[in-house]
Order: structure tokens, then sequence, then C-alpha cells
């Protein structure tokens, strides 16, 4: 029979509804008897103890809330009657020991990648379109058009059939002069990237997506790049040359710039992209998939459309496969500042260095101080439906947001567009928005990311297979085109944390692979938005 409620750590006053519970309930938790208040549904919170107004509320062990007035033991948790609260941090005031997880397993396991020159392996193969500046988006779109009819995809879209049996008047979507073919290139992908920056902004906001975009291109996921530029705009191509040469003063991958102020026609210039885009990319599909330790894999952890259960289920899955892969000599990256409030102290004291430490609270109080003086705060950041599905704080989701970077040490900090130059857990500053923070991990270094969902999201990447975890079985049925691995059994009780993690670890394995392709990639969801942190001029 599955528990009622769960308390995620001892010190907790507070508990979780695993099920839907009804008023007047009688329970029995931690053997005592527990009589429920008020309706409450399934991962949702109840008091455990009678907490007055101004009380502190705990969870995951770390402060989440306070109570506005009055709730009774056995009580519904609301946004009526908790406020955000969080503890401040000053500095780093202890060190904190970590015992690898036993890797025996995996150890001696390699997963099949495309090897770089200087080392590094991706898990895809990608030929990048890009511009510079926003005025060349046309024009991208024009090359994207292209290459996806005539390379790609070699099916009519069923939707596209759909119409056109709804045009002709008939009920037949299918067209027999519509036959699926293999693709002309075997071995590279050709994905197309659009943005609005480049020019119009702060200075700062153009050398800001000049490391983005230099960091997608050294990505290991990518083989090469065609970049358009307008000639005039903020972001120069000497800028973006420069942010990619810092990053890697040895890159040895094809790239092809075109500046249309210095060509003649819109005509000529496309002509001479597609012509001399197709040689690159006939020379990057003869690259193929060999086996590489798995040290080689570069995760980034992510969370979105985030419920109740997400930090007792998938987000712990994702931290101990994390702390698994670190073992191995891999590398994992945590972000989304804002849905760390409440927890840097732990954050703090795992970082190896004590600059990491310091460099990790300035970006965190600066990022804090800047959303302030915009009028808002980090306790702003639950959405509407992560409050439907219990999570009524900024600290109770960071909480469990923070579950996802495990318990190994924090070897480097990061602010947003630096690039990952160590092994292990690294901290990364993004937003908490699901696909900016998923755009800056992959502009990073990721080549994989893993993504887990309590309500459902078909976030995808242009360049990085995204692993869709879902917290709850109900979701993984329900939107199951979207969903690549479920948790839901560690919600009802029929697999630990550690259990999953193994299984996680194995599908990673194949997804990185190519032996399985995301639900996310199947879709074509290619989301690409960079982090504008400035001011429009």
């Amino acid at each position: 029979m599955q528990k009622e409620l769960i308390k995620v750590h001892p010190s907790d006053n507070i508990a979780v509804a695993l099920i839907d519970l009804k008023s007047q309930d009688t329970i029995v938790f931690e053997a005592n008897s527990l009589k429920i208040l008020s309706d409450t549904k399934a991962k949702h919170k109840i008091a455990l103890e009678k907490l007055e107004k101004g009380d502190k509320i705990f969870m995951y062990g770390v402060l989440v809330g306070k109570a506005n007035h009055l709730i009774e033991k056995g009580d519904l948790l609301t946004t009526e009657n908790v406020k955000h609260q969080s503890e401040k941090v000053f500095k780093k005031t202890a060190s904190i020991g970590w015992t690898s997880p036993n890797i025996d397993k995996w150890k001696d396991k390699t997963f099949l990648g495309y090897h770089r020159e200087d080392g590094r392996v991706g898990t895809a193969n990608v030929w990048l379109f890009f511009p510079l500046v926003f005025c060349e988006n046309r024009n991208i779109e024009i090359l994207k058009e292209v290459f996806e009819k005539e390379l790609l995809i070699s099916k009519t879209h069923s939707y596209s059939l759909l119409l056109k049996s709804l045009v002709k008047g008939n009920n037949n979507n299918q067209d027999d002069t519509d036959k699926l073919s293999e693709d002309v290139f075997k071995n590279i992908e050709v994905k197309f990237i659009t943005h609005q920056g480049g020019c119009g902004g702060i200075r700062q906001d153009s050398e800001s997506l000049s490391r983005l975009l230099a960091g997608y291109v050294n990505n290991p996921n990518v083989a090469g790049a065609t970049i358009l530029s307008l000639g005039c705009q903020n972001l120069q191509i000497q800028i973006f040359n420069d942010a990619l040469k810092k990053m890697n003063p040895n890159n040895t991958k094809p790239i092809l710039i075109y500046e249309q102020q210095e060509m003649k026609t819109v005509d000529h210039m496309l002509n001479t992209i597609i012509k001399e885009s197709f040689e690159a990319i006939k020379e990057a599909n003869k690259i193929e998939r060999s086996p590489a330790p798995l040290s080689k894999l570069k995760i980034g952890l992510e969370c979105g459309g985030s419920d109740g259960f997400s930090g007792i289920s998938a987000n712990p899955t994702l931290g101990h496969t994390s702390d698994l892969l670190v073992a191995l000599g891999g590398t994992a990256i945590l972000s989304e500042f804002p849905e760390l409030c409440g927890v840097e102290q732990e954050l703090v004291n795992r970082c190896v260095s004590e600059d990491d430490s310091n460099k990790f609270l300035m970006l965190m109080k600066a990022y804090e101080k800047s959303v302030i003086d915009a009028g808002s705060g980090f306790d702003m950041n639950p959405s509407p439906g992560n409050i439907k599905d219990g999570l009524i704080t900024d600290a109770m989701k960071s909480a469990g947001a923070a579950k996802k970077g495990g318990l190994s040490p924090i070897v480097d900090v990061l602010d947003y567009g630096e690039y990952i130059s160590k092994s292990g857990l690294n901290l990364l500053c993004t937003p908490g928005n699901d696909v900016e923070s998923t755009t800056a991990m992959v502009g990073s270094g990721a080549n994989i990311v893993l993504f887990t969902t309590g309500l459902g999201t078909p976030t995808g990447n242009p360049i990085a297979p995204i692993i869709k975890v879902s917290s709850n079985s109900e979701l993984a049925n329900k939107m199951e085109d979207i969903i690549d691995f479920d948790t839901g059994d560690v919600i009802k009780g029929e697999k630990t944390i550690e259990e999953m993690s193994e299984k996680m670890l194995d599908f990673i394995i194949e997804v990185a692979s190519g032996k399985i392709k995301t639900k996310a990639t199947l879709l074509n969801q290619n989301d690409f938005i960079p982090w504008k942190r400035g001011v429009s001029l």
C-alpha cells in the first residue's frame, strides 16, 4: 500500500502528500495519528506541528518560508498562510566531505561518440547555421528551408498532408507521391539558430552573445558552422572570432563566415553560401561514431514545469546520476541561480576553493539586486503551474531544484557565457527560465541535458539531446510524446533513488551513442534563447 505522506528530511516540520487526502481523514504517520484538516491534493504540503504566525517552515532540512498566520497541525500550506523566507549566507562556514558512489558497474563502459581533434567527444554531429545579428534571420530561414527540404526532411510533414486533404475535401491524409527515403547525409545533422540580438542593445549584450555563440561552435557536438553577418552591427565578426579564440585557441573546426554588406546581391550571397556549405557538410559527414569513455560526457541539469514531486523523485535521481558521472571523471552543470535561493550555504560549503565560494555569493547577490532594482524579487519565481502543484515559495522550489546537483564537490563557478574547463560539478549563472538556462548550459559545453518536469514541457535544443524526465507516472502516460524517462516508481515506493539513477545512466549512454533519439529530437524541438541582461538602446 502506498504511503500517504513523506517527510523529506528528519528536521522538517511539513510533509508532502503522496496521494489526495480528504478533510477529516485520519492517517498514521511516523507511528502517530494525524488528522487532515483540509482537502489536500497530492504534491501539496501538510503542517506536522502547530505553527504560530512568524514561525519558520523547514523542508529538505532548510528554511523555505514562514507562517503568515496560525497554521494548525494537519492543515494545508498555501500561498495565503505561507510567505517565502530563506537563510542569509555571508561566507563559507564548513567543508563538506563526500563519499563517491560505487561505479564498478560503469568504469569500463563506453558510449559511441564523435571524436574531435582537441580530444573532446560529441554525442551528436551537427553543422550549425546562425547569424551574428537579427538582421540576418531571414537569410537563415531561407537557408533552413532549402537545406531541410533537400537534405533532411524527405517526407512531407503529416500536418501538410492533413491540410492538403482538407483543401481537397477528402479524409485521406496519405500521399503516395511522398515516400520516405534515407537522408542524403548519414552522419551529420544540419541545424539552424536565429535570435533577436547582435545590435541595438548595450555593447555588453553583444559581447555576451558572442561568447554564447562561440560556445556553441566550440561544443563537441558541433562539427562546423556557417555564420552570417550584416556588417555594421555591434557584434562584429572580430568580436566573435576573439571570443572563440579565447575559449579555444587551437580550434580547428571549419567555420564559414559571410558578411552581406561586403558581398553583391542576396541571391549571389545565398548561392555562394549554399555551394560552400554543402561541400563542408559533405566533409563533416565523413566523421563516424567510435567508443569513448564516460568521462567525456558533460551533462546539463535542468528542471522546468516543476511540481511538488520534482524534488522528491526526478531531481534527486538526476543528483545521484550526476554523482555517478562525476565519480567516473565526467562533468555536470547546475544552473538556474534564482532556483538556488535558500540553499546557498550548502552550495558555498561544497565549493572546493574559497574563491569559488566568494564568486558564487557575488553572482547570486548581484543577480538578486538586479531583480529587486527591476521591481521584482526571487520570491516571484514560482510560476502559476508550480504553485498549483505544490511549490508555493521560491525557497521551497529551490530546495527541491538543487537536488539535481547531487552531493559531489563544486569544482568551479562560472558566470553566464563562460566555458567549462574542469571535470566535476560546475555551477553556472543563468536565469531560471527553462530555455534560457538550457541554451546557456549547452553554450558552456554540455553535450547532453537531463531535464526534469512534473507538468510537462516540450523544450529541446539545436545541438544537444535533451532527455525529458517526468517526476510522476501520470505525466509520463499522459504526455508520452515528450517524456523520455519516468521516475514515478520512486513516488510509488517501487524503486529507490539509487536504483532509478543506475537505470538513468544506462539510458544516457544509449542516447549519447545515438541508439535512442530523445522525444525533443523526434519533434524537431530546437529552442534557443540568449539571456539579455542589459537594456535596449
